[in-house]
């Protein structure tokens, strides 16, 4: 009975221990959470104030660096603005080079094309009048054939050979005949010669174009020749004038 008595007493206190530091145990818990829920404390960094002798450095800097760099531009390298100008002007002169051939090669081209158009068109002239020298022969022997047959004694062999009773007026016949053919040759021998003298001032023309555009073909190819030897004389000459770099 006593023994009961005594565990039921342990039990109790026991008891009201645990109880208590759950209590202590829970009141803690809850002051933490109200610390971590406060809002925190935000505090404003100092200004930084400069000292007047940090500006009066700073400024002296800056104007120190604007004066190098103001020097440094207007003292710069001479001979680098020459080498730079003498550079530009030799681009400048082989440009000009340049378009002064392509204006020299388009231009024979041109000259080119004119001369073979000369030269055939005075081959074309030559073979007309060929043909025109041609028919002036033939007209002039046809023209010699009627003059013999125009005199008398010829036309009176003709006439006797054809049987009539009025041999008179078969030799005036044929005679008109004669004549009015010996008329249309010859006016066909005068065509023939103004045709011959007009194509020979052609060909004498023609010649003269040819002859002038190939003296002109030749003349540009010497001048060309000696640009060329000129040109490279001069890129000889400005690579021994160059200096040599100094390592």
């Amino acid at each position: 009975m006593k023994d009961n008595s005594i565990r039921k007493l342990v039990i109790t206190v026991f008891a009201i221990l645990l109880i208590g530091g759950l209590l202590v145990d829970s009141a803690a818990q809850k002051r933490r959470r109200t610390r971590r829920r406060s809002s925190p404390r935000i505090t404003n960094p100092e200004i930084y104030q400069p000292s007047p002798g940090d500006n009066s450095n700073s400024n002296g800097s800056e104007t120190t660096n604007g004066n190098s760099n103001s020097n440094s531009s207007q003292t710069e390298d001479p001979d680098s603005m020459k080498r730079t100008i003498r550079t530009l002007s030799n681009q400048v002169d082989r440009l000009t080079d340049k378009l002064n051939d392509m204006q020299a090669s388009q231009q024979s081209m041109v000259d080119l094309e004119r001369l073979s158009r000369s030269e055939q068109r005075s081959a074309q002239l030559r073979t007309e009048l060929s043909g025109v020298q041609a028919k002036k022969s033939e007209l002039a022997a046809h023209l010699e054939d009627i003059e013999y047959a125009l005199k008398p004694e010829n036309i009176e062999r003709a006439a006797a050979g054809i049987g009539t009773t009025r041999p008179e007026e078969v030799r005036e016949q044929r005679r008109k005949q004669l004549e009015s053919d010996r008329t249309r040759t010859q006016q066909q021998l005068d065509q023939l010669n103004a045709s011959e003298a007009r194509l020979q001032q052609a060909i004498a023309t023609s010649d003269a174009d040819v002859d002038r555009l190939q003296k002109k073909l030749d003349a540009a190819d010497r001048a060309a020749i000696e640009n060329a030897k000129t040109n490279s004389q001069s890129g000889a000459s400005q690579v021994s004038a160059s200096p040599t770099p100094t390592p």
